[in-house]
């Protein structure tokens, strides 16, 4: 039985081991998710119902559109260009080389069309990951000693970025140059999280820059409005909730992904929904994610 405080829908059946990195295509009306552990990316046809898996040779977590026929992959192996139509894949940038034992984890492209994202260490070790900035093929590193990387997003204009060490649970503010996508100045908690329940996990900015994050342990996506101000709390039926991302033509729901990551036995029969991806009723519509700019 779902807990009456849920106000939406489960999208698929399908127990992911970690979902995350969803993504919405308005000119397809397809949304996208990974199940980074389960090495498998999904597409969801909204007008359709349709629901398609699709295995891929590494761990891969976030998805950026490049136009209607290639999308961008970072993975534990690089970026990679895919072919949408076919799924062929081919090398575009390494992320960490001298890194192996890493694997991407969350990130968003700023709305100039440069790509954020993190990385981390397979078993999160302490402080092994970064966060960078690409740009066609160049790739910056922003901020080190990151254990988790989570929470990438942008005001809609682009002047602002966020981001969180979930391990430190202090979501960042980050003042950027709208043209670039570069910070300007340090960055300043936003939101902090610690010494509260769950983990400040990913999120992802509206229309009118408020920020709506999953917090994990809790089942819950948080809105806040700019200014960091809490506004409401959002249930789904998962304990690990990882990752939102505004969905239909009109942006008026939210895909939230989850997790069963580190569950035993008992913790899977007292979560029967983790893992799934859910569908929330909001009432602040949000906006079309940036194409990826290879050049």
């Amino acid at each position: 039985m779902l807990d009456p405080s849920f106000n939406g829908t489960i999208l698929t059946e399908t127990r992911m081991h970690l979902g995350e990195g969803p993504t919405y295509d308005p000119a397809t009306d397809t949304a996208w998710w990974f199940d980074i552990l389960g090495r498998t990316l999904y597409e969801h046809g909204l007008s359709t119902g349709i629901t398609r898996a699709h295995a891929l040779p590494f761990m891969a977590s976030v998805l950026a559109k490049i136009d209607d026929t290639r999308q961008l992959l970072a993975s534990d192996e690089g970026l990679f260009l895919r072919n949408s139509a076919t799924g062929e894949l081919s090398l575009h940038a390494m992320l960490e080389a001298d890194k192996p034992e890493n694997r991407s984890n969350d990130g968003r492209v700023h709305p100039c069309g440069a790509l954020w994202v993190g990385t981390m260490g397979r078993s999160a070790q302490e402080g092994a990951g970064a966060i960078y900035h690409v740009a066609g093929k160049t790739v910056t590193r922003l901020f080190d000693a990151i254990s988790i990387p989570n929470s990438i997003c942008f005001s809609p204009d682009g002047t602002v970025g966020y981001y969180v060490d979930t391990r430190v649970n202090t979501l960042m503010r980050v003042p950027l140059d709208p043209q670039t996508g570069l910070p300007l100045g340090a960055a300043s908690i936003h939101i902090d999280g610690r010494g509260q329940d769950g983990g400040i996990d990913g999120s992802v900015c509206d229309a009118q820059g408020g920020l709506w994050n999953a917090r994990w342990g809790v089942g819950a996506v948080d809105h806040y409005d700019a200014a960091g101000r809490h506004l409401a709390r959002y249930r789904v039926p998962a304990a690990q909730s990882t990752c939102p991302s505004f969905i239909g033509r009109d942006f008026s729901r939210l895909l939230v992904t989850s997790a069963t990551e580190g569950l035993d036995e008992d913790g899977l029969a007292a979560d029967p929904h983790g893992g799934k991806v859910f569908i929330l009723d909001v009432a602040v519509k949000g906006r079309a994610e940036t194409l990826f700019r290879l050049s």
